[in-house]
């Protein structure tokens, strides 16, 4: 039991803290704040405080409890939403109202729901940890019930299938080991795996520019940057619901209230397109908004990669929202600057980088230590101010991650959905995800991606010439491809997120839409070379009818794209 020396806003120094530990929790003052020690020099300990430390006082008690930040990880996590410390929100608001109350004790998980065991051990077996003890059915998702990582033996008692509680033992190993439903593990260090794999397989997100222009790999990382309003938390939600990811962890961290609102209102609302009930039903929030204390957002993104590594290690995909690592890192910046280290750039802290580094890098696709398969996906947003990429934390993401989404404030200010920059936008998964296409695509995939982006590469470089000579003074053949890239960007790259149709694209849909554009290009150039003329490509119907693809549902789209070719085919005759 220490002593509170000091105060700085939620860093507090404690003197006479023996026996502690580093990233120990302690419990700080009269209402027992919950604090983490991030530093010790000899007896004094440097606090992280998770809670608002208004009205604390010098020469209170600070105990530590021994024991790191863990989180609780089994059944009742999903549709859950809950703050950076895994302290679940409607509890909280049961407990204390409105608002939070310092040193509220809420336990994470449901301590009463009884849960439908099915054991897949039986007496005399040898587990390791990772391996699966049994199986509960939550909603419509398979839960299952993981020897922890630290553990292993011989079971000893296993009980039978039937209803249990978290807290009830159903199995113990002959050393004395008692294993439950759930297990907790501390969230800065990552849980082991047995190794990881080539990411060589995408993580689909249903739009068609990121997709086809900018593939993330299953268990790779992509960072969104953009200004305000560009649209990140709309693209974040979007791949949430349509992205191919068993399990969505969505982490709002430090993000305005209301934003975090619309957040915690519309999820709840939407319905899963794989399952056709709620997406909440695969879905855990964590909520930390920008009014809530800093501690806790520094801790809200390592809370959240727990949870993914959790559901991962279970054999199954799932994608990370981190919304948005600027506000974690001024976090970081804030705590540092109360305890008086010393700035680097843009005041942020020398280990910016590292902190970052540490915390993408736990994503990937693996061989869980059970022999299974998972993968977790991040995708971490990045709010730079004035929407100026040159700040260290873009730029630091931007060394880290494999895919990088730019967003556009011009773009979204044109509605143009989703408003990545094709120009400044890349992704480094594009040669190994190669074979895949290939193989699950089309032979030729890769070859008819690049003739989409060399039209739109020219299409930019004439835009620039048409801003100062008009589309008048340029010839046939260039105006051509200044419509060909508009088609390709207004019908191909845009997606319409409230049509039920066009919010979601499948791969051999974008395929075959991009077949239509080019086959259009090239047939259009071919023409212009008989004599055509561009007045005769604009008035042609199959212009409008390359506009409608988009809209085309799945099931009808083979037929359609034939009707397209054969149309293709008598279209843009020279006029007599």
């Amino acid at each position: 039991m220490g002593i509170i020396k000091k105060i700085a806003g939620p860093a507090v120094i404690a003197e006479n803290l023996e026996g502690a530990k580093m990233y120990d929790i302690v419990r700080v003052g009269k209402e027992k704040l919950v604090g983490e020690i991030i530093r010790l020099d000899g007896e004094t300990a440097f606090v992280q405080v998770y809670e608002d430390t208004n009205g604390l006082q010098v020469g209170e008690e600070v105990v530590t409890t021994g024991l790191p930040l863990a989180v609780e990880l089994g059944p009742g996590m999903l549709n859950g939403i809950f703050d950076g410390i895994q302290r679940p929100l409607d509890k909280i608001q049961e407990a204390s109202g409105m608002y939070i109350s310092r040193g509220i004790e809420v336990s994470p998980l449901d301590r009463t729901k009884k849960w439908s065991f099915t054991p897949m051990k039986k007496v005399g077996d040898e587990v390791k940890g990772g391996d699966v003890l049994g199986t509960v059915p939550e909603f419509s998702f398979t839960h299952k019930i993981l020897v922890p990582p630290d553990k292993a033996g011989r079971i000893k008692r296993i009980v039978a299938a039937g209803e249990y509680t978290i807290d009830d033992t159903i199995a113990e190993l002959e050393d004395g080991t008692v294993l439950r439903l759930s297990h907790r593990w501390p969230v800065r260090k990552a849980r082991p795996i047995q190794r990881k794999l080539d990411p060589n397989e995408p993580f689909l997100t249903g739009m068609r520019i990121l997709d086809v222009l900018f593939p993330l790999a299953a268990g790779g990382t992509a960072a969104i940057p953009g200004p305000f309003g560009s649209g990140k938390t709309v693209t974040q939600q979007s791949i949430a619901k349509y992205g191919d990811a068993d399990i969505v962890v969505y982490v709002g961290c430090g993000e305005r209230g209301n934003e975090m609102t619309d957040v915690l209102v519309e999820f709840p609302e939407l319905e899963d397109p794989k399952t056709g009930g709620p997406l909440m039903h695969r879905t855990i929030l964590i909520a930390n908004t920008s009014n809530m204390p800093v501690a806790a957002r520094e801790a809200s993104l390592y809370t959240g990669i727990t949870v993914a590594e959790y559901f991962r290690d279970q054999g199954y995909k799932v994608s990370l929202m981190a919304d948005s690592t600027s506000r974690w890192a001024e976090a970081l910046r804030e705590i540092a600057s109360r305890l008086e280290e010393m700035p680097a750039e843009e005041g942020y802290p020398p280990y910016l980088s590292s902190r970052l580094s540490a915390f993408y890098e736990r994503s990937g696709k693996v061989i869980t230590l059970a022999g299974e398969q998972g993968a977790v996906s991040v995708i971490g947003a990045v709010s730079p101010a004035g929407g100026d990429f040159s700040e260290p934390v873009t730029q630091a993401t931007l060394r880290i991650t494999g895919g990088f989404w730019a967003l556009d404030a011009q773009l979204a200010r044109a509605r143009h959905f989703p408003a990545i920059n094709w120009a400044r936008s890349y992704s480094l998964f594009l040669n190994i995800l190669e074979p895949w296409y290939r193989q699950n695509v089309a032979p030729d995939y890769p070859e008819l991606r690049t003739q989409l982006i060399t039209i739109l590469q020219r299409e930019a470089d004439l835009q620039q010439v048409v801003q100062l000579v008009g589309p008048d003074a340029l010839q046939d053949a260039e105006r051509l491809t200044l419509e060909v890239g508009r088609i390709a960007r207004e019908d191909f790259l845009q997606q319409n997120g409230f049509d039920p149709v066009d919010a979601s694209c499948s791969m051999s849909k974008a395929y075959g839409m991009m077949q239509m554009i080019v086959n259009l290009y090239k047939t259009a150039e071919a023409a212009l070379q008989r004599g055509a003329t561009i007045a005769d490509f604009l008035s042609d119907p199959v212009i409008e009818k390359m506009g409608r693809a988009r809209y085309v549902p799945e099931a009808e789209f083979p037929a359609y794209k034939a009707e397209f070719d054969k149309a293709l085919e008598g279209a843009f005759k020279v006029k007599a």
